[in-house]
């Protein structure tokens, strides 16, 4: 049995919603790099409207956590407590508009991308090379290939833990490298990129570029996530990491990535913890070699296993 479960009083107390709900669910299969445990209560809802309603009547003493493509995350294989919401079918949808793109938190990055380039838009290119999706882009002002979401965004729906949704403004959202200052407790549900007009073909050449050079550079065909550490003022990660010696180190079935060393990578047989016992026995070593603390842009959240719930 799970640690972290909910409470039978809690879960018949839930609202029931449009979507589709699921008691310990397992979660790893989902995740890239293909580790971590359950999530006690897990929704997936049908639209906003569902999500919203669903918000409202959530006791406010129980923790909600969301999740999109899981790329950028490592779950703990002691699983999630509280309620798990997974944004899905209902939330990829993608508009082209005549200087922009609106696009459902659910709708990957790639796909964001490759939709605006066959319309003819540009400026978004750089999404080619983020792995996952809109949400989780937004909320942490995801970049790369020397852009980021905070060069891109007119504005973003999120619903605030009271189940209101509300439309917020890059300048309300204060992005910053890595950041952005959500509602407490907000869901990022669709947003509005802006795009400017130019040859598809064009386009299609940069993202071609992109997608070469991530190929030539990043592990992406291993069991991975995104870029684990942030890069510090003036440093590149990958090159302290280097520095410390810690390119191809393991620890259990996880291994620093040869390939990219600010990359993670799961060898097969990894759990969640050497995963993060390795990460953070990374981050000691640069600290000793160069007095330069990394800090984790991967997510980590859940449980330990055999920890509280």
């Amino acid at each position: 049995m799970m640690a972290a479960r909910i409470e039978a009083d809690w879960r018949d107390s839930l609202p029931t919603p449009r979507g589709r709900v699921a008691f310990d669910a397992p979660l790893g299969a989902a995740t890239w790099f293909r580790v971590g445990g359950e999530a006690a209560y897990l929704l997936r809802p049908q639209d906003a409207d569902d999500l919203a309603a669903f918000m409202q009547a959530v006791p406010p003493e129980l923790p909600v956590t969301i999740i999109g493509a899981a790329s950028n995350l490592i779950i703990r294989d002691g699983g999630i407590p509280g309620i798990v919401v997974k944004l899905a079918r209902g939330f990829s949808e993608i508009a082209i508009e005549p200087d922009g793109v609106i696009a459902g938190a659910a709708a990957l990055d790639m796909t964001i991308a490759e939709t605006a380039a066959a319309a003819g838009l540009a400026g978004l290119e750089f999404l080619s090379g983020i792995p996952g999706s809109l949400g989780g882009a937004v909320a942490m002002n995801a970049g790369a290939y020397g852009s980021e979401i905070r060069d891109v965004l007119d504005w973003a729906e999120i619903i605030g833990r009271d189940g209101t949704i509300a439309r917020y403004t890059a300048a309300d959202l204060a992005l910053s490298y890595r950041h952005a200052s959500l509602p407490p407790g907000g869901i990022v549900v669709r947003a509005r990129l802006i795009g400017r007009g130019d040859q598809p073909e064009a386009i299609a050449a940069r993202m071609a570029d992109i997608r070469t050079n991530r190929e030539a550079s990043q592990p992406i065909r291993a069991r991975t996530g995104g870029s684990t550490f942030r890069n510090p003022e003036g440093h590149k990660a990958w090159q302290l990491i280097d520095q410390a010696g810690c390119r191809g180190m393991v620890i259990g079935d996880a291994q620093v990535s040869e390939k990219h060393c600010n990359f993670l990578i799961n060898r097969g047989a990894a759990t969640a913890a050497d995963l993060e016992a390795l990460g953070d026995a990374v981050r000691a070593r640069v600290l000793a070699e160069t007095g330069i603390a990394l800090l984790w842009e991967i997510k980590r959240i859940g449980v330990a296993q055999g920890g509280p719930s």
